[in-house]
């Protein structure tokens, strides 16, 4: 078991920062720097499934590995029972809220929270609940760390203003380097507040040799997948920028019938767009090779089942899980050139990058995908693996989350 220990300067470097590999996924975790057990207060809109809600959770139980006191302020949702499970506390709140008269209450509600039970540092990873936060941490005197997930549309004065709370943390966490450059080149957030904290993949979920054959078999017999076909994997919510629509067209100019196509992903109400894209595939003549299927709850068996995963969103990702978790599996990842998926993908030894919006140059990559050798397939699958593993495990992600919060509890040792 690897043990990550705590740097005796902590690392300021946000761009070029190597980082820290783990060769087996596990980890030791830092122990929280505090006069007593050190309590975190995590604090976010919901608990349902998505990214930064499996985040909050990882670092939850990360924290309480620590020794520490992991707290999470939430309107709730299905994740809760999990989160208590892993020995956390959940205290519900309505932080989801935009309402300016809700938010403002917040705060004093979020005052009540850090009080009560004494939290040392509070953690926040979305714009309407920071704004509470930040108020509620500056009443306290308790550290502040966000979390900045997305790029979030800039639009007009209002909207830049309101996107900025999540630059005002005494550390900033950027999920990629991507991130870090566009919080400095947007907001100027200074590069020493700034910590490139990659995402990371559960390294004992999405494993090979974690995953059941009986997993995948049921997976593909609810899916109707006959034997014998390639099956190409767009996972992703629908929604345009994600470009299911460009992977539908690569599809048609590839012209090939002896392949089978998966949208995976929750319309989440956008059911115009599914329509549009049910007609996009019928005026194709793809009905028999495209098929949109709903949110799967088991997506290392949906890897399994796939030969290629593909990533075709036609905006840059902040960071990409789809693409570290492919990896993770041993499978060719195909992304687009921009945003997170740069910093994951090795070109030509673990997948490929093409240009974002481009449907011929992403049918060509994908032909070269289906024509590669067994042998070529296994090379790939194996820098695929380590890749992840030596780069992104959700270890390391976490790991490197509690030694920023050691950074805020001990000011002294970081200044």
């Amino acid at each position: 078991m690897a043990d990550i220990k705590m740097s005796e300067t902590p690392d300021t470097n946000t761009e070029n920062q190597q980082e820290e590999r783990l060769t087996d996924g596990s980890a030791v975790y830092p122990s929280l720097d505090a006069e007593r057990s050190a309590t975190v207060l995590q604090i976010l809109p919901a608990l349902n499934t998505g990214g930064v809600e499996r985040s909050t959770v990882e670092v939850a139980q990360a924290i309480v590995e620590a020794g520490g006191r992991a707290i999470v302020v939430s309107a709730g949702g299905t994740l809760v029972y999990e989160l208590n499970r892993i020995g956390a506390e959940h205290i519900e709140l309505p932080t989801h809220s935009k309402n300016p008269f809700v938010m403002y209450k917040n705060v004093g509600r979020l005052v009540d929270v850090i009080k009560k039970y004494r939290a040392d540092v509070v953690h926040v990873r979305s714009r309407a609940p920071a704004w509470s936060a930040y108020f509620a941490a500056k009443r306290t005197g308790v550290p502040l760390v966000i979390t900045f997930h997305g790029t979030y549309s800039v639009g007009n004065f209002l909207k830049r203003k309101y996107n900025s709370i999540m630059t005002s943390g005494d550390r900033i966490i950027a999920n990629s380097r991507f991130i870090a450059g566009h919080m400095r080149r947007i907001y100027g957030v200074p590069v020493n507040k700034i910590r490139v904290i990659h995402r990371g993949v559960d390294l004992q979920r999405f494993d090979q040799k974690a995953v059941s054959a009986e997993r995948v078999v049921a997976l593909a017999n609810e899916w109707r997948l006959e034997d014998g076909f390639p099956v190409i994997m767009l996972p992703g919510r629908l929604t345009r920028w994600k470009g299911q629509t460009v992977f539908i067209e690569a599809i048609k100019k590839l012209d090939r019938r002896d392949i089978r196509c998966l949208l995976v992903g929750d319309a989440q109400g956008r059911n115009d767009y599914r329509k549009e894209l049910e007609t996009l595939v019928e005026t194709h003549g793809l009905g028999e090779i495209v098929r949109i299927v709903d949110h799967c709850d088991d997506m290392p068996a949906a890897y399994m089942l796939t030969d290629i995963v593909v990533s075709a969103s036609t905006d840059p990702e902040a960071f990409g899980r789809v693409v570290i978790e492919a990896q993770s599996l041993g499978r060719p990842v195909i992304a687009t050139a921009h945003g997170g998926a740069q910093e994951t993908v090795i070109e030509n030894e673990t997948g490929w990058l093409v240009a974002p919006g481009d449907a011929d140059a992403l049918a060509i990559t994908i032909d070269k995908a289906l024509n590669l050798s067994v042998e070529e397939r296994k090379i790939l699958s194996e820098k695929g693996v380590a890749n992840i593993r030596n780069n992104f495990s959700k270890d390391s992600m976490c790991s490197k989350t509690l030694e920023v919060y050691n950074e805020v509890l001990t000011p002294a040792k970081a200044s």
